[in-house]
Protein backbone atom coordinates (compact mmCIF):
# COMPACT_ATOMS: atom_id res chain seq x y z
CA UNK A 1 0.00 0.00 0.00
CA UNK A 2 1.06 3.64 -0.73
CA UNK A 3 2.48 5.70 1.92
CA UNK A 4 2.20 9.55 2.39
CA UNK A 5 4.03 11.18 5.35
CA UNK A 6 3.54 14.78 6.85
CA UNK A 7 5.95 16.30 8.61
CA UNK A 8 4.84 19.25 10.93
CA UNK A 9 8.04 20.96 11.61
CA UNK A 10 10.15 19.83 8.36
CA UNK A 11 12.55 22.53 8.99
CA UNK A 12 13.60 22.38 12.58
CA UNK A 13 16.08 20.30 14.73
CA UNK A 14 14.83 17.44 15.35
CA UNK A 15 13.92 16.77 11.47
CA UNK A 16 17.45 17.73 10.77
CA UNK A 17 19.27 15.22 13.77
CA UNK A 18 16.65 12.52 13.83
CA UNK A 19 13.88 12.15 11.11
CA UNK A 20 15.56 12.34 7.86
CA UNK A 21 18.03 10.30 8.92
CA UNK A 22 15.76 7.62 9.92
CA UNK A 23 13.86 7.72 7.24
CA UNK A 24 16.46 7.12 4.46
CA UNK A 25 17.79 4.48 6.71
CA UNK A 26 14.36 3.05 6.32
CA UNK A 27 13.83 3.27 2.72
CA UNK A 28 17.50 1.93 2.25
CA UNK A 29 16.81 -1.51 4.05
CA UNK A 30 13.31 -1.37 2.13
CA UNK A 31 11.02 -0.75 5.06
CA UNK A 32 9.34 2.20 3.26
CA UNK A 33 6.61 1.28 0.57
CA UNK A 34 6.27 1.86 -3.19
CA UNK A 35 5.62 4.10 -4.16
CA UNK A 36 5.65 6.98 -0.93
CA UNK A 37 6.23 10.40 -0.42
CA UNK A 38 7.39 12.72 2.25
CA UNK A 39 5.24 16.18 2.40
CA UNK A 40 6.95 19.00 4.81
CA UNK A 41 5.07 21.43 6.27
CA UNK A 42 7.10 24.69 8.08
CA UNK A 43 7.34 28.48 7.82
CA UNK A 44 9.88 28.99 5.80
CA UNK A 45 9.54 30.21 2.67
CA UNK A 46 11.18 27.47 0.13
CA UNK A 47 9.91 25.49 -3.04
CA UNK A 48 9.64 21.74 -3.19
CA UNK A 49 13.76 21.26 -5.22
CA UNK A 50 15.22 23.84 -2.22
CA UNK A 51 13.90 21.50 0.52
CA UNK A 52 14.49 18.10 -1.23
CA UNK A 53 18.42 19.86 -1.09
CA UNK A 54 18.03 20.64 2.29
CA UNK A 55 16.99 17.31 3.22
CA UNK A 56 19.86 15.54 1.19
CA UNK A 57 22.43 17.97 3.06
CA UNK A 58 20.45 16.44 6.51
CA UNK A 59 21.32 13.27 5.77
CA UNK A 60 24.78 13.69 4.41
CA UNK A 61 25.26 15.68 7.56
CA UNK A 62 25.06 12.16 9.62
CA UNK A 63 25.43 9.41 7.32
CA UNK A 64 28.12 8.19 5.30
CA UNK A 65 26.47 7.06 2.23
CA UNK A 66 26.42 7.54 -1.97
CA UNK A 67 24.75 11.00 -2.70
CA UNK A 68 23.29 8.81 -5.89
CA UNK A 69 21.39 6.92 -3.07
CA UNK A 70 20.22 10.46 -1.29
CA UNK A 71 19.18 12.23 -4.64
CA UNK A 72 16.87 9.43 -5.33
CA UNK A 73 15.52 8.72 -2.13
CA UNK A 74 14.76 13.07 -1.64
CA UNK A 75 13.02 12.75 -4.93
CA UNK A 76 9.75 11.55 -2.96
CA UNK A 77 9.79 14.68 -0.81
CA UNK A 78 7.15 17.69 -1.07
CA UNK A 79 6.89 21.06 0.42
CA UNK A 80 4.42 22.99 1.56
CA UNK A 81 4.86 26.30 3.47
CA UNK A 82 2.57 27.85 5.62
CA UNK A 83 1.77 28.29 9.63
CA UNK A 84 0.35 26.51 11.61
CA UNK A 85 -2.15 28.74 12.54
CA UNK A 86 -3.17 29.37 9.25
CA UNK A 87 -5.35 26.93 7.92
CA UNK A 88 -4.57 27.73 3.90
CA UNK A 89 -1.57 25.37 4.03
CA UNK A 90 -2.96 22.91 5.49
CA UNK A 91 -5.76 22.72 2.78
CA UNK A 92 -3.13 22.60 0.38
CA UNK A 93 -1.26 19.66 2.34
CA UNK A 94 -4.73 17.99 1.74
CA UNK A 95 -5.02 18.81 -2.08
CA UNK A 96 -1.63 17.20 -2.54
CA UNK A 97 -2.25 14.30 -0.42
CA UNK A 98 -5.95 13.81 -2.77
CA UNK A 99 -3.39 14.07 -6.38
CA UNK A 100 -1.15 11.34 -4.62
CA UNK A 101 -4.19 9.20 -3.86
CA UNK A 102 -5.40 9.84 -7.80
CA UNK A 103 -2.28 9.07 -9.34
CA UNK A 104 -1.89 6.22 -7.49
CA UNK A 105 -5.51 5.18 -7.91
CA UNK A 106 -5.77 4.06 -4.26
CA UNK A 107 -6.82 5.53 -0.81
CA UNK A 108 -3.17 5.48 0.69
CA UNK A 109 -2.00 5.11 4.29
CA UNK A 110 -1.31 8.88 6.00
CA UNK A 111 1.44 9.47 8.86
CA UNK A 112 1.34 12.65 10.14
CA UNK A 113 3.99 13.21 12.24
CA UNK A 114 3.76 16.65 14.67
CA UNK A 115 7.98 17.31 15.32
CA UNK A 116 6.84 20.98 16.14
CA UNK A 117 7.46 22.82 19.62
CA UNK A 118 4.48 21.34 22.05
CA UNK A 119 3.60 24.95 21.76
CA UNK A 120 1.75 24.24 18.74
CA UNK A 121 0.20 21.14 18.99
CA UNK A 122 -3.02 22.15 20.08
CA UNK A 123 -2.92 24.68 16.89
CA UNK A 124 -1.57 22.25 14.45
CA UNK A 125 -3.67 19.22 16.03
CA UNK A 126 -7.19 21.35 15.52
CA UNK A 127 -6.45 22.66 11.93
CA UNK A 128 -5.98 18.80 11.18
CA UNK A 129 -9.62 18.21 12.16
CA UNK A 130 -10.48 21.04 10.65
CA UNK A 131 -8.83 19.90 6.79
CA UNK A 132 -10.38 16.63 7.35
CA UNK A 133 -6.89 14.99 6.11
CA UNK A 134 -7.02 12.75 8.38
CA UNK A 135 -10.01 11.13 8.05
CA UNK A 136 -10.16 7.92 5.08
CA UNK A 137 -10.23 9.34 1.80
CA UNK A 138 -12.44 5.46 1.33
CA UNK A 139 -13.98 3.67 4.24
CA UNK A 140 -11.87 0.50 4.94
CA UNK A 141 -9.28 1.48 2.76
CA UNK A 142 -5.53 2.91 3.81
CA UNK A 143 -4.88 3.78 7.77
CA UNK A 144 -4.00 7.30 9.10
CA UNK A 145 -2.18 7.59 12.45
CA UNK A 146 -0.10 10.34 14.18
CA UNK A 147 3.07 10.45 15.85
CA UNK A 148 3.54 13.11 18.43
CA UNK A 149 6.33 14.00 20.14
CA UNK A 150 7.13 14.30 23.87
CA UNK A 151 6.00 16.27 26.19
CA UNK A 152 2.30 15.85 26.16
CA UNK A 153 1.62 18.51 27.74
CA UNK A 154 3.02 20.42 30.93
CA UNK A 155 0.30 19.15 33.38
CA UNK A 156 -2.80 16.97 34.16
CA UNK A 157 -4.98 20.10 32.68
CA UNK A 158 -3.17 20.40 29.62
CA UNK A 159 -2.82 16.96 28.59
CA UNK A 160 -6.22 15.80 29.16
CA UNK A 161 -6.85 19.04 26.74
CA UNK A 162 -4.17 17.51 24.30
CA UNK A 163 -6.17 14.32 24.75
CA UNK A 164 -9.21 14.91 23.89
CA UNK A 165 -7.85 17.23 20.82
CA UNK A 166 -6.19 13.82 19.58
CA UNK A 167 -9.34 12.01 20.52
CA UNK A 168 -11.70 13.83 18.20
CA UNK A 169 -9.32 12.91 15.22
CA UNK A 170 -7.95 9.62 15.88
CA UNK A 171 -8.59 6.37 17.91
CA UNK A 172 -6.29 5.21 20.84
CA UNK A 173 -4.60 2.66 18.42
CA UNK A 174 -4.03 4.95 16.03
CA UNK A 175 -2.15 7.37 18.13
CA UNK A 176 1.69 6.60 18.72
CA UNK A 177 3.24 9.22 21.65
CA UNK A 178 6.72 9.09 21.18
CA UNK A 179 9.31 9.51 23.73
CA UNK A 180 12.62 8.68 22.34
CA UNK A 181 13.95 6.76 25.42
CA UNK A 182 11.62 3.95 25.05
CA UNK A 183 13.20 3.17 21.53
CA UNK A 184 16.80 2.85 22.77
CA UNK A 185 18.18 -0.58 22.40
CA UNK A 186 19.44 -0.82 26.42
CA UNK A 187 15.56 0.22 26.70
CA UNK A 188 13.76 -2.06 24.94
CA UNK A 189 16.54 -4.83 26.61
CA UNK A 190 15.26 -4.14 29.81
CA UNK A 191 12.09 -6.60 29.44
CA UNK A 192 14.35 -9.14 27.76
CA UNK A 193 16.57 -9.12 31.35
CA UNK A 194 13.81 -8.94 33.71
CA UNK A 195 11.68 -11.73 32.29
CA UNK A 196 14.22 -14.15 30.31
CA UNK A 197 16.79 -14.43 33.18
CA UNK A 198 15.23 -16.87 35.97
CA UNK A 199 18.11 -16.31 38.49
CA UNK A 200 16.47 -12.91 39.12
CA UNK A 201 12.57 -13.47 39.55
CA UNK A 202 12.40 -14.97 43.02
CA UNK A 203 14.46 -12.04 44.35
CA UNK A 204 12.54 -9.49 41.96
CA UNK A 205 10.29 -7.85 45.05
CA UNK A 206 10.10 -6.06 48.52
CA UNK A 207 12.21 -9.55 50.18
CA UNK A 208 15.22 -9.60 47.59
CA UNK A 209 15.52 -5.63 46.71
CA UNK A 210 16.44 -3.15 49.31
CA UNK A 211 16.32 0.26 47.42
CA UNK A 212 16.22 1.27 43.85
CA UNK A 213 17.00 4.50 41.77
CA UNK A 214 16.58 5.92 38.64
CA UNK A 215 18.82 8.75 37.34
CA UNK A 216 19.27 10.85 34.24
CA UNK A 217 22.16 13.29 34.96
CA UNK A 218 23.68 16.11 32.07
CA UNK A 219 26.75 17.71 32.24
CA UNK A 220 25.59 20.55 29.94
CA UNK A 221 22.83 23.52 30.77
CA UNK A 222 19.46 23.81 28.89
CA UNK A 223 21.63 25.57 25.88
CA UNK A 224 19.36 26.99 23.51
CA UNK A 225 16.29 25.76 24.83
CA UNK A 226 15.14 28.71 27.45
CA UNK A 227 12.20 29.12 25.86
CA UNK A 228 10.81 26.09 26.10
CA UNK A 229 12.72 24.78 29.03
CA UNK A 230 11.68 28.14 31.77
CA UNK A 231 8.60 27.36 33.45
CA UNK A 232 8.66 24.10 32.20
CA UNK A 233 11.99 22.26 34.92
CA UNK A 234 13.41 19.32 35.19
CA UNK A 235 10.47 17.70 36.80
CA UNK A 236 8.01 17.87 33.78
CA UNK A 237 10.91 17.68 31.10
CA UNK A 238 12.33 14.54 32.34
CA UNK A 239 10.53 13.33 35.49
CA UNK A 240 7.43 12.55 34.13
CA UNK A 241 7.74 10.64 30.67
CA UNK A 242 12.25 9.08 31.03
CA UNK A 243 12.22 8.65 34.54
CA UNK A 244 8.85 7.29 35.14
CA UNK A 245 8.90 5.10 32.28
CA UNK A 246 12.58 3.61 33.31
CA UNK A 247 10.97 3.04 36.63
CA UNK A 248 7.56 1.24 35.72
CA UNK A 249 9.44 -1.28 33.14
CA UNK A 250 11.94 -1.85 36.29
CA UNK A 251 8.99 -2.60 38.60
CA UNK A 252 6.34 -3.79 36.37
CA UNK A 253 5.00 -7.32 36.26
CA UNK A 254 5.40 -10.31 33.51
CA UNK A 255 3.02 -9.37 30.37
CA UNK A 256 3.38 -12.78 29.02
CA UNK A 257 3.08 -11.46 25.82
CA UNK A 258 5.11 -8.83 24.23
CA UNK A 259 1.95 -7.03 22.89
CA UNK A 260 1.83 -3.21 22.99
CA UNK A 261 -1.61 -3.47 25.29
CA UNK A 262 -0.37 -6.08 27.62
CA UNK A 263 2.81 -4.62 28.21
CA UNK A 264 0.94 -1.10 28.44
CA UNK A 265 -1.30 -2.08 31.30
CA UNK A 266 1.76 -3.63 33.45
CA UNK A 267 3.22 -0.53 33.17
CA UNK A 268 0.10 1.53 33.92
CA UNK A 269 -0.33 -0.60 37.54
CA UNK A 270 3.05 0.85 38.35
CA UNK A 271 2.19 4.23 37.32
CA UNK A 272 -0.93 4.04 38.97
CA UNK A 273 0.51 2.98 42.36
CA UNK A 274 2.97 5.82 42.88
CA UNK A 275 3.00 7.02 46.78
CA UNK A 276 2.34 10.84 46.79
CA UNK A 277 4.27 12.55 49.95
CA UNK A 278 1.57 14.09 52.14
CA UNK A 279 1.76 17.86 53.48
CA UNK A 280 4.68 18.20 54.89
CA UNK A 281 6.64 14.78 54.13
CA UNK A 282 7.57 16.83 50.61
CA UNK A 283 9.88 18.28 52.87
CA UNK A 284 12.30 15.12 53.85
CA UNK A 285 11.13 13.32 50.64
CA UNK A 286 12.31 15.76 47.79
CA UNK A 287 14.66 18.29 47.08
CA UNK A 288 14.76 21.06 43.97
CA UNK A 289 17.68 23.06 42.70
CA UNK A 290 19.05 25.57 40.09
CA UNK A 291 22.59 25.75 38.87
CA UNK A 292 23.94 29.08 39.53
CA UNK A 293 24.13 30.23 35.96
CA UNK A 294 20.93 29.54 34.60
CA UNK A 295 19.38 32.58 34.79
CA UNK A 296 22.37 34.04 32.28
CA UNK A 297 21.04 31.39 29.72
CA UNK A 298 18.93 32.96 26.76
CA UNK A 299 15.43 33.24 27.26
CA UNK A 300 15.47 32.68 30.56
CA UNK A 301 12.78 35.24 32.76
CA UNK A 302 15.25 37.40 35.84
CA UNK A 303 14.93 35.56 38.77
CA UNK A 304 13.05 32.17 37.37
CA UNK A 305 12.44 29.48 40.23
CA UNK A 306 12.45 26.91 37.61
CA UNK A 307 14.41 23.60 38.92
CA UNK A 308 17.30 22.21 36.86
CA UNK A 309 17.60 19.44 40.06
CA UNK A 310 15.15 17.39 41.41
CA UNK A 311 15.50 14.20 43.78
CA UNK A 312 12.09 12.58 44.79
CA UNK A 313 11.76 9.48 47.55
CA UNK A 314 8.88 7.52 47.04
CA UNK A 315 7.53 3.82 46.83
CA UNK A 316 4.50 1.65 45.18
CA UNK A 317 1.78 0.69 47.06
CA UNK A 318 1.46 -3.10 45.53
CA UNK A 319 2.42 -5.95 48.14
CA UNK A 320 5.65 -6.99 45.87
CA UNK A 321 6.88 -3.75 46.68
CA UNK A 322 5.43 -2.50 49.71
CA UNK A 323 8.48 -0.72 51.98
CA UNK A 324 11.27 -0.50 49.08
CA UNK A 325 12.45 3.28 49.24
CA UNK A 326 12.41 4.80 45.63
CA UNK A 327 14.65 7.43 44.46
CA UNK A 328 13.91 9.86 41.03
CA UNK A 329 16.46 12.19 40.55
CA UNK A 330 17.72 14.30 36.92
CA UNK A 331 19.57 17.37 36.39
CA UNK A 332 21.15 19.70 34.09
CA UNK A 333 24.63 20.97 34.96
CA UNK A 334 25.72 17.91 36.92
CA UNK A 335 29.00 16.47 37.17
CA UNK A 336 28.69 13.93 34.45
CA UNK A 337 26.50 12.85 31.78
CA UNK A 338 24.85 9.00 33.03
CA UNK A 339 21.59 7.39 33.05
CA UNK A 340 21.26 4.67 34.68
CA UNK A 341 18.74 2.29 37.33
CA UNK A 342 20.41 1.17 40.38
CA UNK A 343 19.00 -1.54 42.09
CA UNK A 344 20.38 -2.50 45.27
CA UNK A 345 19.70 -6.11 47.21
CA UNK A 346 18.79 -7.46 50.32
CA UNK A 347 21.02 -9.40 51.87
CA UNK A 348 19.89 -12.31 53.74
CA UNK A 349 19.57 -12.95 57.88
CA UNK A 350 21.60 -14.16 59.07
CA UNK A 351 24.53 -13.46 57.69
CA UNK A 352 27.33 -15.49 57.55
CA UNK A 353 29.62 -12.71 56.88
CA UNK A 354 33.46 -12.12 57.80
CA UNK A 355 33.59 -10.35 60.94
CA UNK A 356 34.93 -6.40 60.74
CA UNK A 357 39.03 -6.89 60.46
CA UNK A 358 39.99 -3.73 59.74
CA UNK A 359 41.06 -2.04 56.40
CA UNK A 360 39.66 -4.55 54.06
CA UNK A 361 36.87 -6.15 56.22
CA UNK A 362 33.51 -5.08 56.78
CA UNK A 363 32.19 -2.47 59.04
CA UNK A 364 30.21 -3.77 62.18
CA UNK A 365 26.71 -4.01 61.49
CA UNK A 366 26.95 -4.19 57.23
CA UNK A 367 25.70 -6.54 55.58
CA UNK A 368 27.86 -7.86 52.05
CA UNK A 369 25.10 -6.33 49.52
CA UNK A 370 24.60 -6.97 45.32
CA UNK A 371 24.44 -3.98 43.39
CA UNK A 372 22.64 -4.51 39.77
CA UNK A 373 23.85 -1.14 37.71
CA UNK A 374 21.67 -1.22 34.84
CA UNK A 375 23.38 1.49 32.51
CA UNK A 376 22.02 3.46 28.91
CA UNK A 377 24.33 6.14 28.71
CA UNK A 378 27.09 7.33 28.31
CA UNK A 379 27.93 3.23 28.53
CA UNK A 380 25.52 0.47 27.62
CA UNK A 381 26.00 -1.92 29.86
CA UNK A 382 24.74 -4.27 32.63
CA UNK A 383 27.21 -4.40 35.93
CA UNK A 384 26.40 -6.49 38.89
CA UNK A 385 28.84 -5.56 42.14
CA UNK A 386 29.24 -9.10 43.97
CA UNK A 387 32.00 -10.05 46.45
CA UNK A 388 35.02 -12.39 46.73
CA UNK A 389 37.80 -13.64 49.04
CA UNK A 390 40.89 -11.79 48.95
CA UNK A 391 43.66 -14.16 48.32
CA UNK A 392 45.11 -14.75 52.06
CA UNK A 393 45.13 -16.38 55.02
CA UNK A 394 41.95 -13.94 56.02
CA UNK A 395 38.71 -14.30 55.51
CA UNK A 396 39.00 -10.55 54.14
CA UNK A 397 35.95 -10.26 50.82
CA UNK A 398 36.38 -7.78 48.22
CA UNK A 399 33.65 -6.37 45.87
CA UNK A 400 33.80 -7.08 42.29
CA UNK A 401 31.97 -7.07 39.05
CA UNK A 402 30.53 -8.72 36.54
CA UNK A 403 30.12 -6.54 33.95
CA UNK A 404 28.58 -6.92 30.21
CA UNK A 405 28.85 -4.18 27.46
CA UNK A 406 26.38 -3.99 25.30
CA UNK A 407 28.61 -2.28 21.95
CA UNK A 408 31.34 -4.70 22.65
CA UNK A 409 28.99 -7.85 22.96
CA UNK A 410 27.09 -6.86 19.66
CA UNK A 411 30.08 -5.25 17.69
CA UNK A 412 28.91 -6.67 14.99
CA UNK A 413 25.49 -5.98 15.00
CA UNK A 414 24.08 -2.94 13.94
CA UNK A 415 22.43 -0.69 16.44
CA UNK A 416 19.23 0.66 15.35
CA UNK A 417 18.99 4.58 15.70
CA UNK A 418 16.04 5.41 18.76
CA UNK A 419 13.90 7.57 16.30
CA UNK A 420 14.31 4.76 13.46
CA UNK A 421 12.93 1.87 15.57
CA UNK A 422 10.52 3.90 16.66
CA UNK A 423 9.03 4.95 13.44
CA UNK A 424 9.03 1.52 12.15
CA UNK A 425 7.00 0.34 14.83
CA UNK A 426 4.39 3.19 13.85
CA UNK A 427 4.55 1.85 10.35
CA UNK A 428 4.19 -1.82 11.70
CA UNK A 429 0.93 -0.81 14.07
CA UNK A 430 3.26 -1.91 17.26
CA UNK A 431 2.30 0.00 20.37
CA UNK A 432 4.75 -1.61 22.43
CA UNK A 433 7.36 1.09 23.04
CA UNK A 434 4.14 3.88 23.27
CA UNK A 435 2.76 4.94 26.19
CA UNK A 436 -0.90 4.63 26.49
CA UNK A 437 -3.57 8.03 27.39
CA UNK A 438 -4.01 6.24 30.62
CA UNK A 439 0.15 5.92 31.10
CA UNK A 440 0.39 9.84 30.42
CA UNK A 441 -2.51 10.94 32.85
CA UNK A 442 -0.87 8.70 35.83
CA UNK A 443 2.26 9.76 35.25
CA UNK A 444 0.97 13.67 35.28
CA UNK A 445 -1.18 13.22 38.58
CA UNK A 446 1.64 11.70 40.03
CA UNK A 447 4.02 15.14 38.96
CA UNK A 448 1.53 17.69 39.52
CA UNK A 449 0.99 16.29 42.71
CA UNK A 450 5.04 16.80 44.01
CA UNK A 451 4.70 20.26 42.10
CA UNK A 452 1.96 21.36 44.30
CA UNK A 453 3.24 20.15 47.30
CA UNK A 454 6.38 22.00 46.23
CA UNK A 455 4.48 25.52 46.00
CA UNK A 456 2.06 24.93 48.85
CA UNK A 457 4.71 24.52 51.40
CA UNK A 458 7.23 26.85 49.48
CA UNK A 459 9.84 24.35 49.22
CA UNK A 460 13.20 26.27 48.83
CA UNK A 461 15.40 26.34 45.41
CA UNK A 462 18.63 25.68 46.02
CA UNK A 463 21.41 27.24 44.09
CA UNK A 464 24.82 24.97 43.03
CA UNK A 465 27.39 25.51 41.08
CA UNK A 466 27.31 23.56 37.33
CA UNK A 467 28.86 20.47 36.91
CA UNK A 468 28.15 19.83 40.42
CA UNK A 469 26.53 16.30 41.52
CA UNK A 470 23.19 18.13 42.94
CA UNK A 471 21.76 17.77 45.85
CA UNK A 472 20.63 15.51 48.21
CA UNK A 473 16.98 14.42 50.17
Amino acid sequence: MPLSIVIFGATGDLMQRKLAPSLFRLWLGGFLPKPFNVIGFAKDELGTEEFQAKVKEMIAKHLTVSGEYIQKFVRSFRYQQGFFEDTQGYEKVAETLGRSDKEWRVCSNKLFYIAASPLHYKTILKNLAASNMAEPCVPGEGWTRVAIEKPFGKDLKTAQELDELLGKLFAEEQIYRIDHYLGKETVQNILAFRFSNSFLQDSWNNKGIEKISVRILDKEGIGERGDFYDGIGALRDVGQNHILQLLALFLMGNPETFDGNSVGKKRLEILKALRIPQGEEIRTMSSRGQYEEYGKEKNVRAGSQTETYFKIQTEVSLPQWKGVPIHLESGKGMAEDLAEVEVVFRHPTPCLCPPASGAGGREDGKHYKNILYYSIQPKEAISIAFWAKKPGPAMVLEQKAFSFDYRVAFQEEEFVDAHERLLLSVLQKDQTLFVSTEEIMASWKFIDSIIRGWEENEIPLSLYPCKTLGLSV
